[in-house]
């Protein structure tokens, strides 16, 4: 697994709307720090995530319903990707369902 390591990089959210967020940079000595990127895969990525659980929970139809999970920001090949797991590490879905009471 090639290393990987941290900077703080620009973050376009939406227009006018830039945040700093600190990113994991994987492969190759690529200078990220002074690019600005766009958070519309990372929203995309935790939208389909969202989708998928919501629709399952949806089918089941309980009382109440808690759903968490962790999404890292990395740099690849030059772009903004959301991760729950790389590579051959353990991803974390934390998923409460409540039928009764």
């Amino acid at each position: 697994m090639p290393q990987s390591r941290s900077e703080v990089i620009s973050v376009k959210v939406k227009e006018n709307v830039t945040v700093l967020v600190e990113a994991r940079s994987f492969g190759g000595e690529r200078e990220v720090s002074d690019q600005l990127f766009d958070f519309q895969s990372v929203a995309d990525t935790i939208e389909a995530i969202t989708e998928s659980i919501a629709a399952t929970i949806n089918k089941v139809q309980p009382k109440k319903a808690t759903v968490e999970f962790g999404v890292e920001v990395t740099v690849k090949s030059g772009k903004l990707t959301a991760l729950i797991v790389e590579g051959e590490g353990k991803g974390n879905l934390k998923i409460t369902l409540e039928w009764g009471g």
